[in-house]
């Protein structure tokens, strides 16, 4: 495959992502979407937000697929994405039971990108580090504000 067709899958990507619905899938995911147990991740999959939960998850997993099967470089992959660092990390540490429900190759393709990415597991490492601080940060705000 060309650097051009490359490319061309990457702007696809890209205007995927800014989709009406997608686009309000990817604010849930990132803003609301804070599972820490399996049931935090039933309770979203079983409720108003399920379409929101698997666009998120199944896009980025089909966008890991094109860089795992090699229709997209990983370096060109790596050097204009990185959201899917962020989308990896919310369900990581629930992957083994929700593997366990739906079957072992749920988010098998995101995870593999991430582990094939120089230096993805310290890239997702970082990601929660920033997360827990701004969660913190928007804590200690709520608290001020209420005083």
């Amino acid at each position: 495959m060309s650097m051009q067709d490359e490319a061309g899958l990457i702007l696809k990507l890209y205007e995927l992502r800014r989709e009406a619905k997608m686009r309000e899938a990817r604010d849930w995911y990132f803003r609301d979407f804070n599972p820490q147990s399996m049931d935090d991740f039933k309770d979203a999959l079983m409720g108003e937000h399920s379409a929101h939960l698997r666009m998120v998850v199944s896009y980025w997993e089909m966008a890991a697929a094109l860089v795992n099967k090699g229709a997209i470089s990983l370096d060109l992959f790596t050097s204009t994405n990185g959201e899917q660092i962020g989308v990896f990390a919310k369900i990581e540490a629930l992957l083994g039971e929700i593997r366990g429900m739906f079957g072992p190759r749920y988010a098998a393709n995101l995870e593999k990108l991430i582990d094939t990415a120089p230096d993805g597991r310290k890239e997702l490492g970082d990601f929660r580090t920033r997360m827990k601080r701004m969660h913190q940060e928007l804590a200690a705000r709520k608290a001020m504000a209420g005083r």
